[in-house]
């Protein structure tokens, strides 16, 4: 169970990052061409949102209960924060990804209540891109030696 979730994980993140360029790119439109907020913008945003609930409850899984990685920086903590790989999966990635998942249900939710069309495009702009920022520097791209093993 434990390899297939963290496969879906992995190779779901591009799904969620797919989306994240298509709300980003929708309100900068939105922005520079003053377009109106449209029904399908709204789906966007919603879709985006919903991939990263389905990605954060993998995670909170292979978190809580499958990955043997913070099953053992849970044994002694404080060594695990010496080691980088362990530090990392217990605690960075996890934060900044809960982080990024607050940022997209804020947004999403002032969006709903903003006044203009211009504001709606704003705050995805603002909300989407910080979200996904941190999720980008958050993903344990191999480049950086990170990975679950």
């Amino acid at each position: 169970m434990y390899n297939f979730l963290l496969e879906f994980h992995s190779i779901f993140r591009y799904v969620v990052l797919l989306l994240a360029i298509v709300v980003i790119y929708q309100s900068i439109m939105g922005i520079t061409e003053k377009k109106s907020y449209t029904a399908g913008n709204a789906k966007s945003a919603l879709f985006f949102m919903i991939s990263w609930d389905l990605m954060f409850l993998v995670g909170i899984l292979l978190y809580l209960v499958f990955s043997p990685l913070t099953a053992a920086a849970m044994q002694d903590f404080g060594a695990a924060m010496k080691d980088p790989n362990l530090r990392f999966f217990a605690v960075e990635h996890s934060l900044m990804m809960l982080i990024s998942l607050v940022l997209v249900h804020i947004g999403k939710s002032k969006i709903k209540k903003a006044a203009t069309d211009y504001k709606k495009h704003q705050i995805g702009l603002i909300f989407f891109g910080l979200a996904t920022a941190i999720t980008l520097f958050a993903i344990p791209w191999s480049m950086r030696g990170y990975w679950p093993q």
